[in-house]
């Protein structure tokens, strides 16, 4: 693990100015050693952003489909599922990626070579469902396909007899 405030032997483009001179404030270890997260400054800009490093390994897994075909495991693809569930919602940039990182990380834990595309998609329904109630119902009713309008109202029903988190805007206001 690196120490903070160290700068690393590759730097980053800062994604907010573009610049590659940027500097490490904190490194960490995740998933078993596979991926490590650094916090990082621009030392143009000053603005802060986030890095993942991920080891070759990550990807061997394969992602099986609904229809049977296989494809490789891509992180990208949660992240960019979470951000259209949380569009114009609450939830920030940092909270969609720690929803990756929690999927991710069961994900790793539990599957070497495979991993069927219903685990991933339960397993982001779980993790917005504790971050953002209409994000979750937005993620659940384009991954569950539902065939009709009282099959949406009950996963709604469910979803609102749940207890809401604290400071979590409700579904309805009523």
């Amino acid at each position: 693990m690196a120490q903070a405030g160290r700068d690393t032997r590759c730097e980053m483009k800062c994604p907010f100015c573009k610049e590659d001179r940027d500097r490490v404030l904190d490194s960490r270890s995740s998933d078993g050693g596979r991926v490590i997260r650094r916090r990082r400054q621009c030392l143009a800009c000053k603005r802060r952003f986030t890095t993942y490093e991920k080891t070759g390994e990550s990807s061997k897994l394969y992602v099986v489909k609904k229809d049977g075909s296989r494809v490789p495991y891509d992180r990208d693809k949660i992240v960019a599922g979470s951000q259209k569930a949380c569009y114009k919602r609450p939830v920030s940039a940092e909270q969609i990626q720690q929803i990756a990182d929690k999927v991710e990380e069961k994900i790793f834990k539990s599957f070497d070579k495979e991993v069927a595309s219903a685990f991933i998609g339960e397993s982001v329904m779980e993790q917005l469902s504790k971050v953002d109630k209409v994000a979750y119902i937005r993620f659940a009713s384009v991954y569950r396909d539902f065939r009709d309008a009282g099959e949406l109202m009950k996963e709604v029903a469910e979803v609102l007899d749940k207890a809401e988190p604290a400071g979590q805007p409700t579904l309805f206001e009523g």
